[in-house]
């Protein structure tokens, strides 16, 4: 049996991996999912592997260490390297997830990454309107089932601070063997976004799945089975 540390996205909100949590317990498997102190303009990355420990010392206990997966989601890939080695964990796993370079930050990542290239290169692609703000709607939960959609908006918008952007990721290197999970369908980092950053960065070829940007939401049996895989 594994263990899963699960880290969210932007805003830190545990919800957001409710459906995985389930997939991967109906399979014997724990999960944790983290969350994060995210509206708070002074936390910095080492605040929020912080509190996933403490959460998950209360959840899981110490002992099932040896056997994490930490998996990290979009944002979350800066908070995964640095809760892997605080966890000892066995290995890492990126879903549709920023993957930050020692003491990057993220608003270097998003400059120089080509992350909005590549979402205005596939609206161009689908024929849609291309603007600078996002909808949430139409960019993350285009393929999210209308009722956990409807959940979702009435727990109204997380709040996630601009100031992270600002944090480097303090680690030196990746403490332990890292894959990518691609969303197929993802609109904010397009597929071949990803691949060409994991093979980049990691030097690995990411497992697509069928799903969007939050594909924990829209797909989460087909994501507890290639986290499992």
């Amino acid at each position: 049996m594994s263990v899963f540390a699960l880290i969210p996205g932007a805003g830190g909100s545990a919800w957001y991996w409710h459906r995985v949590v389930a997939a991967l317990s109906t399979r014997d498997h724990r999960a944790v999912a983290f969350e994060l102190p995210a509206h708070d303009p002074t936390a910095d990355f080492r605040r929020y592997a912080d509190d996933c420990v403490g959460q998950w010392v209360a959840a899981a206990g110490p002992a099932a260490s040896s056997d994490t997966v930490v998996v990290g989601q979009s944002l979350g890939g800066f908070t995964a390297p640095l809760l892997a080695e605080r966890l000892g964990a066995a290995r890492i796993v990126l879903v549709n997830a920023m993957i930050p370079a020692p003491h990057e930050t993220p608003a270097h990542w998003f400059a120089t990454s080509g992350a909005q290239q590549a979402r205005a290169a596939l609206v161009d692609d689908e024929g849609r309107p291309f603007g600078a703000d996002l909808d949430p709607l139409r960019d993350f939960f285009h393929d999210v089932p209308e009722s956990v959609v409807a959940e979702a908006m009435s727990m109204g918008e997380p709040e996630q601070s601009d100031a992270i952007l600002q944090c480097e990721c303090p680690f030196e290197s990746w403490p332990a063997p890292v894959t990518v999970i691609t969303g197929r369908d993802d609109r904010f980092f397009p597929c071949d976004f990803q691949r060409r950053i994991a093979k980049e960065r990691l030097g690995v070829d990411p497992t697509v799945i069928p799903g969007g940007h939050l594909v924990a939401l829209s797909r989460p049996r087909e994501l507890a089975d290639a986290l499992l895989g």
